[in-house]
């Protein structure tokens, strides 16, 4: 159940926005190593209310639309959707979203406000872990298994950057397709 009251966000307030970065670089594993491509993107956080599980938990939830496109040609390359949330009591930020290729993530971790309004937020998850984890179709998991994802997300005058791996099995192979970006609220 979501409410209309007054949410506080806590250190996903500074989220809140539309934010465009063209600055982009992507590590994409390809058959012959890794392939770098440069691309920009537009990533909208809006509020989506608080919502109360078993009434016993409070989250402050975000949800995103990210649109990345290839810098080279102008053709989208990656279209995520998913939720950012915050548990103020166990001070515990989950990122849930969804892969159109048939790749589910559910990452958590923690956050550190430097005090002068620099927020880092730090978030894993892995293929065996039983509370933040990956879940993929068979098609993935067969050809390109998804094994573990973390990101970092920094936020500081009003510059969102953010730096993330994604251990991938593909081509008889272990990949870190690697992402990372700067973005400025539009």
């Amino acid at each position: 159940m979501m409410s209309e009251d007054i949410v506080d966000y806590g250190p996903l307030e500074s989220l809140i926005g539309t934010w465009k970065g063209d600055k982009g670089v992507d590590w994409a594993p390809e058959k012959s190593g890794l392939d770098k491509n440069e691309f920009y993107e537009t990533i909208v956080f809006s509020e989506a209310g608080l919502v109360e599980n078993a009434e016993d938990q409070q989250l402050a939830v975000l949800h995103y639309h990210q649109v990345v496109t290839d810098s080279e040609d102008d053709e989208p390359i990656h279209n995520q959707t998913g939720y950012i949330s915050w548990e103020a009591e166990t001070k515990t930020i989950v990122h849930s979203f969804t892969i159109p290729r048939g790749v589910c993530v559910l990452a958590a971790g923690n956050y550190e406000n430097n005090g002068s309004g620099k927020i880092s937020i730090d978030l894993k998850a892995s293929l065996n872990d039983e509370k933040w984890g990956i879940l993929q179709s068979p098609f993935m998991s067969s050809k390109a298994k998804t094994t573990e994802f973390s990101q970092n997300i920094c936020i500081e005058d009003g510059v969102l950057s953010y730096d993330q791996t994604t251990v991938v099995e593909i081509y008889g192979e272990v990949f870190n397709h690697t992402d990372r970006n700067s973005l400025t609220k539009a």
